[in-house]
């Protein structure tokens, strides 16, 4: 009883074995036909195919079981392959993504210490600017003469004219009818007007926003608007123009301001 069971489990194990190699051979051969039909012929598909028909012929030949462990093991060589082919392009991608990094990094250090040394720059051009800031006119009399009436903002100083006592934004400096008029510093001529109560004025413009009012005058024909003049260049001649200074002796009302405020002309001219 004993050896007719051990037949019967022998041969329902070949029978179980011819069973699962005849569903494998179909199945690796539905997989090549696949693979054939639509496999995209990379390196890894290739050496399984490869494997596949190996089994195949040798299962074929009845010799299932070493052509298995074989093919196994041609299949863990080329899996083996295959990763370290990934593990290869991987390193090499890491490799090239440090050096990428590397660039970028560079790159920017670069450009962030130029924008450093172009701040610097700019910060050096600003203090040079501040350091060589136009320096204010020098103002000159602009006619010789004695002062006949001083600058009186504040205070008030008594007109002949108007019989009243007034305040005064300029000096008067005595001066004959006729006498040439020069321009007190280098500038621009504003305006050439006629005022109803100090006659024919020039405004000439200077830097620093300074300016100088030249009123009494008889004539202004020398110079035109936004004429440039020079320090001492003719702008007109001494008259007697203004109806607020009328009865006053012979002279030149000049005034100094600064920022559009009179100031003391006195304290401006260096001779």
């Amino acid at each position: 009883m004993r050896r007719e069971r051990r037949g019967v489990n022998n041969t329902d194990v070949k029978r179980v074995l011819y069973i699962v190699g005849g569903v494998l051979s179909l199945a690796v051969i539905a997989f090549v036909t696949l693979f054939i039909l639509y496999g995209t012929g990379s390196e890894e598909q290739t050496q399984i195919a490869k494997f596949n028909t190996t089994v195949v012929e040798e299962y074929n030949n009845d010799d299932y079981t070493n052509s298995t462990e074989e093919a196994s093991t041609q299949l863990g060589k080329t899996v083996n392959e295959v990763q370290e082919n990934s593990a290869g392009e991987n390193e090499v991608k890491d490799e090239e993504e440090k050096q990428t990094y590397a660039v970028n990094t560079s790159n920017k250090e670069e450009t962030e210490t130029q924008e450093q040394e172009e701040n610097t720059e700019s910060q050096e051009k600003d203090t040079t600017t501040e350091q060589e800031k136009v320096k204010d006119p020098e103002f000159h009399k602009p006619v010789e003469g004695e002062i006949l009436r001083a600058y009186a903002k504040d205070n008030l100083v008594y007109s002949a004219t108007l019989d009243e006592w007034v305040t005064h934004n300029g000096i008067d400096i005595a001066a004959e009818k006729t006498t040439v008029v020069k321009a007190s510093a280098e500038g621009t001529v504003k305006s050439i007007k006629n005022d109803p109560r100090y006659g024919l004025t020039v405004v000439i413009e200077h830097v620093n926003g300074f300016t100088t009012v030249y009123s009494n005058l008889l004539t202004a024909e020398f110079i035109e608007e936004g004429e440039k003049v020079e320090q001492g260049q003719t702008i007109g001649t001494v008259g007697n123009t203004a109806t607020f200074e009328i009865a006053d002796e012979s002279h030149l009302h000049f005034e100094i301001q600064k920022d559009s405020q009179s100031v003391d002309p006195e304290l401006y001219l260096k001779d």
